[in-house]
């Protein structure tokens, strides 16, 4: 059988390190680096809400600007300065988690293949951010705000079609009016609308998207934001002069960081380096590329509409059409979509190893690993003749790696979502002494719901069951993300003389009560 090999790389071990360390701190559910992107979706509401409450007592005027925000950081410091500094602490981590996520990402290698189109429209996120936030600041109408308008507009100058003369005009004394900060104002308000639209395109092929935090997540970064605007406040520079230009300004380098470049290189340099960052962004899917597996195929003999793929693949590859015999549904799978996990092949009712037929047929399989090459591996390991005494080890290509040992069957999935619990119980019935599940980490599952949907299938909530005969102490489920290899060995070992002396307990005539075993490294 062809065995599958998970991420690799001293990028992945180095982020999984620092996720494994903060684990320790956090727990696993409520741990930061595992939630960036639900995090980002909490930053954008509360600078929602922050940025409306200030907006209330803005007045989009040349002389109303500047003395507006001051009444209301100073006038009512215990609300309006507390939103201003939050809005403006939440804006610098929403930019600071977007960046994360993105280098989370791209060091896990999950960019590439059936993930394009997340990785490619979560690119524009970044850029919106930063243009929402530079008008921002051109609102508090200071001189930050000033030097903001001035480089901005240089930095645009430098664009065919613009030129120098042309934008200036939005920054000379007397060409700046009420009308601009109208313009202004609608702008702040119209990029985070155009960046909310791209951030639910961003998630639109994930099913089951995690837009929200834990609580405690969201209460404990709450917190540290109010915290932070209370001792460091955000306030403004005096009122924007366009006589005088400021020598030393505060810059926001979450923000900002390009304007400053315009001096020291040129406007052209950052503009080349602007796109030719991005458009880095936007190719890398497909720089250094592997071939992608065969997506899943559905056969329609065997499947019968049930849904249970439908309901069970992480990334809404599959929909739902008319059964070509007329009768009832039959599940299509959009290739482009397919991450060729398998989980799908898991779920099929169909995918029962008891049937008695020469070719283990099931309604949906991926081609290059069907369940009758797995059914055909099984029976290949465990039906000839001094084969007692084997365990059964059915691991996940993207988790820890079992070593091989004498009595170990070792059978590498490519997730372990793609066993239908029903082989559990095959191979038990054919002699086993034992199976292990080995699945991906916490949090670190490679295709989203393989741990999860395993364990339920395991428990017996979620179909297709594990039927209750089953005797549960008889199997052990083993979370081990990569480089855990060693405490892998170890457990299946424990597990190992746990049967073996369960079957000497039993042959004196001990009892033992069925459990179903879980262990679980990061």
């Amino acid at each position: 059988m062809p065995a599958p090999t998970g991420s690799a790389g001293a990028p992945a071990a180095l982020w999984r390190a620092a996720e494994s360390a903060l684990d320790r701190l956090c727990g696993v559910d409520d741990n930061p680096l595992r939630q960036l992107g639900a995090i980002g979706f909490y930053l954008f509401w509360l600078i929602a809400v922050t940025g409306g409450y200030l907006y209330i007592f803005y007045e989009t005027s040349v002389a109303g600007a500047h003395a507006s925000v001051e009444a209301l950081t100073h006038g009512q410091w215990w609300a309006g300065g507390v939103m201003r500094s939050l809005h403006r602490y939440a804006s610098d981590a929403f930019i600071a988690v977007i960046v994360l996520h993105l280098v989370r990402e791209l060091m896990l290698g999950r960019f590439r293949g059936f993930r394009w189109y997340s990785w490619v429209s979560g690119v524009p996120t970044l850029w919106l951010a930063v243009a929402a936030g530079v008008v921002g600041y051109w609102m508090v109408w200071d001189d930050l705000a000033l030097f903001v308008a001035t480089a901005t507009t240089e930095w645009f100058g430098a664009l065919p079609g613009f030129g120098a003369a042309l934008v200036r005009n939005f920054i000379a004394e007397g060409a700046v009016s009420d009308r601009l900060f109208s313009l202004v104002a609608f702008l702040h308000i119209g990029l985070p609308l155009v960046l909310l639209l791209v951030m639910w395109m961003h998630v639109q092929r994930l099913t089951r998207p995690q837009t929200g935090t834990t609580r405690r997540v969201a209460l404990t970064g709450l917190a540290a934001l109010v915290a932070l605007s209370l001792v460091a406040p955000a306030v403004s520079g005096p009122p924007a002069d366009l006589t005088r230009i400021a020598t030393s300004l505060p810059i926001d380098w979450f923000y900002l960081a390009p304007l400053p470049a315009l001096y020291t290189a040129s406007p052209e340099a950052v503009w080349v380096a602007s796109v030719g960052a991005t458009l880095l962004l936007v190719v890398a899917p497909w720089l250094g590329r592997t071939p992608r597996p065969r997506p899943a195929v559905v056969e329609p003999a065997h499947c019968n509409g049930c849904r249970r793929c439908f309901d069970d693949c992480p990334y809404a590859a599959i929909a739902m059409a008319a059964h070509p015999s007329g009768k009832g549904e039959i599940a299509v799978v959009d290739a482009d979509r397919c991450a060729s996990c398998g989980i799908c092949a898991g779920s099929c009712p169909s995918a029962v190893p008891f049937r008695s037929t020469a070719t283990l047929a099931s309604g949906i399989d991926l081609p290059h690993f069907t369940v009758d090459m797995l059914r055909a591996a099984i029976d290949a390991t465990l039906r000839p003749a001094g084969t007692a005494g084997t365990t059964l080890v059915f691991a996940c290509g993207h988790g820890a790696a079992p070593t091989p040992q004498p009595g170990l069957a070792i059978f590498t999935l490519p997730c372990a979502g793609l066993l239908p619990p029903t082989f559990v119980e095959y191979g038990l019935r054919l002699g086993a002494t034992g199976v292990v599940v080995v699945t991906c980490a916490p949090g670190d599952c490679e295709y989203r719901f393989g741990l999860r949907w395993t364990l339920e299938r395991l428990e017996g909530t979620r179909p297709p069951r594990l039927r209750r005969s089953v005797d549960r102490s008889r199997l052990a489920v083993i979370q081990a993300g990569p480089g855990s290899r060693a405490a892998l060995d170890r457990d299946i070992e424990a597990f190992r003389a746990r049967l073996a002396a369960r079957a000497t307990g039993s042959a004196a005539g001990g009892t033992s009560r069925p459990t179903l075993g879980e262990t679980t490294h990061g």
